[in-house]
Formats: C-alpha cells, sequence, structure tokens
C-alpha cells in the first residue's frame, strides 16, 4: 500500500479524525477541568486578561478542531457506505450512536459555546477600556458553560461508541 493510493483514503480520513478530534476533546477537556476551576478562582483582572487574550486562542482550534472532525467523521461513514457496509449493519447503528453525540456536540460548539465565549471577549475587551459591560453577560457564561459541560458529559459514550464500532469484536464484526 502507498501512501497516496486509493487505498489508503481511509488511513489519511482516520488519522485527521483522530488529530482533530484530539485538538476539540483536549480543549474541551481543559476548559472544563483546568480554565473554568482557574477561573472560579482568579482575580478580576486576571480573568479579563485571559478573556481577552487566552481565550480566543484556545476558542480558535476549539471550534476549527470540531469544524475538521466532524467534516472528516461524515467523510469516513460516507466512504463506508460507497463501499457498501449498510447503515443497518451492527457497525452502522453503533457508528451512527456516535455520531449523533457527535453531531450534537458540534452544533453546541458553533451555536451555543462558540457565540456566546464571542460575546464575552468582546465584553472584556470593552470592559477593559472602560465601557459599560453588555447586559445579561453572566446569563450568557453560564449559557456557554452549560454547553460545555453537556458537551463534557456527551464525549464519554461518544468515544466509546466511536470505538466500539470498529474495535469490539466481542459484539460485532465491522461488515
Amino acid at each position: 500500500m502507498t501512501l497516496f493510493s486509493g487505498a489508503a483514503a481511509e488511513f489519511w480520513m482516520r488519522w485527521v479524525h483522530y488529530f482533530f478530534g484530539l485538538l476539540w476533546i483536549g480543549h474541551l477537556f481543559y476548559f472544563n477541568f483546568s480554565q473554568m476551576a482557574f477561573m472560579a478562582e482568579a482575580t478580576p483582572a486576571t480573568k479579563s486578561e485571559v478573556t481577552q487574550k487566552l481565550t480566543p486562542r484556545t476558542m480558535f482550534w476549539f471550534r476549527w478542531g470540531a469544524m475538521v472532525t466532524f467534516l472528516s467523521g461524515w467523510a469516513m461513514i460516507g466512504h463506508k457506505m460507497g463501499l457498501g457496509i449498510p447503515a443497518t449493519s451492527a457497525w452502522g447503528t453503533i457508528i451512527f450512536s456516535g455520531s449523533i453525540l457527535g453531531t450534537v456536540m458540534f452544533l453546541n460548539v458553533w451555536l451555543v459555546i462558540w457565540p456566546n465565549n464571542k460575546i464575552m471577549i468582546d465584553n472584556a475587551t470593552k470592559v477593559a477600556k472602560g465601557e459599560a459591560p453588555v447586559p445579561g453577560i453572566a446569563e450568557l457564561a453560564s449559557r456557554a458553560s452549560i454547553g460545555s459541560r453537556t458537551n463534557t458529559l456527551f464525549a464519554i459514550p461518544m468515544l466509546f461508541f466511536m470505538t466500539a464500532a470498529s474495535h469490539l469484536p466481542l459484539v460485532l464484526s465491522p461488515e
């Protein structure tokens, strides 16, 4: 098998999916297990600086990691379906269970977590310049936090289903 043959396409799609999945879920766990705890103890000045300088960088990799993971995952499913593996097979049922969770998580990133964090970043910048805070900023922060914690809870079963589809031979075969 050469690295750029048709047979290697699945390998490269999977590699991209794993790499960006690690980037996405790694940031998700960082936000929930490290940054949120730190921000709860930080001084207002430190919170402002973290929100203005660190959060935009981490949110960039977080949301684009989610995008590439989502697209490469569905590309791999399309590739498998193109090979004739039916969606109703054991593999299809298990992978689609994980895909549903992954899709909800992806939508949560782009429709809940990122938009609310973007407003919080803009708010921190405005307040640092002496401008008035955005009304309802605490509610936006709460909404982003709930979305992020939901994704953290979904990550464990999603990862189980994704790996079980191809690596749990006692239950099913990949065909």
